[in-house]
């Protein structure tokens, strides 16, 4: 009796250990550890595939920049047909393809004339993740979503010129995935970096602690720099899990400190030194609705892509000219 129950117990034992191979999958970081045999991941991209990019090119002259565009989230928890909780965006859906397209064809507007535009399809982690409000939750269920985007960027610079400068840019979770890329690269790629957009995340002191690519604006025409902000009606208003971050800049009058801009003629925009977000005045950001008491609730996070679009727009292009400028001259960027 005793040998048998020490079988039952091994055979246990392999079972446990067969499964947890099984869910812990790639635990180097590319796929996240399931936690229940009863969560569905979707089928990973193959950014091979030109159906998982919305791609322009607008740089007639080729005096551009490639620009890498990361989407926000665009799903919320949603079930297979037998029932099975996913937490993930799939990019073979048309639908769920068609609803970040949505953003991505509109940030295209004024991202890509000039340009050359890329933007992935991945498995970004749905809203649900975010509404926990729960850092540990957050950066488990993201990092498959970041795995995925580090794969579309390594493709991306593969197929690249790679003489030309490029421009990361997210919204959202894409802006955390911009913070994750710039640890992600390498050093020689760093060097083609006009600048790197975070629009509605936050960058962490841990985050610029492990990577020295991470350094903050200082002004309209620095390049290799981070260009990071978050906007709120007031300062009580910040999101920890979102907008909790050690620097931010000014994209109407670029500056780091609390000068006040003023945006088409009746917006005020003012950095706050304590928080590195920007309290706006004289915008309401009605159009952009309250969602799960987390965003759009004091804040006005919808608005970061959009609001200050036409900045962006000519910094793109400051940025990229002077990129262009000190590589001309044979200087580099890592000796400004």
């Amino acid at each position: 009796m005793k040998q048998t129950k020490l079988w039952m117990l091994a055979a246990i034992l392999l079972i446990c250990g067969i499964l947890a191979f099984h869910y812990c999958k790639a635990c180097d970081g590319s796929e996240p550890t399931q936690q229940v045999a009863t969560e569905f991941v979707p089928q990973a991209p193959d950014y091979a595939d030109s159906t998982l990019w919305i791609t322009q090119d607008c740089d007639a002259d080729g005096t551009g920049a490639d620009v890498f565009y990361v989407v926000s989230t665009w799903e919320k928890d949603w079930l297979t047909p037998d029932s099975t909780v996913c937490h993930y965006a799939d990019v073979y859906s048309p639908t769920h393809r068609e609803r970040m397209a949505i953003e991505i064809n509109r940030v295209a507007e004024y991202m890509a004339p000039g340009n050359r535009f890329y933007a992935p399809y991945y498995r970004h982690a749905t809203i649900d993740a975010f509404v926990t409000q729960n850092e540990d939750t957050i950066f488990r269920r993201t990092r498959l979503a970041m795995a995925d985007v580090c794969k579309a960027f390594d493709y991306f610079l593969q197929q690249r010129d790679s003489s030309r400068p490029f421009i990361i840019v997210g919204f959202s979770q894409g802006g955390m995935a911009v913070v994750e890329l710039l640890k992600h690269m390498s050093d020689e790629s760093y060097t083609h970096l006009a600048a790197a957009y975070v629009l509605g995340y936050k960058v962490t002191p841990e985050d610029t602690a492990t990577c020295s690519r991470l350094r903050p604006a200082q002004g309209e025409k620095d390049t290799g720099v981070t260009i990071c902000y978050n906007t709120v009606k007031d300062v009580k208003y910040v999101k920890p899990v979102i907008a909790a971050t050690c620097f931010g800049i000014n994209p109407v009058n670029w500056c780091t400190d609390d000068t006040p801009a003023t945006l088409h003629d009746t917006i005020t925009v003012t950095l706050s030194p304590d928080y590195h977000v920007l309290v706006v005045k004289g915008y309401s950001g009605s159009e952009y609705h309250p969602y799960a008491d987390l965003i759009n609730v004091g804040d006005i996070h919808g608005c970061e892509p959009w609001l200050y679009s036409e900045c962006l727009r000519q910094n793109f292009a400051v940025r990229t000219q002077q990129w262009r400028k000190a590589n001309d001259g044979g200087s580099s960027r890592l000796e400004e």
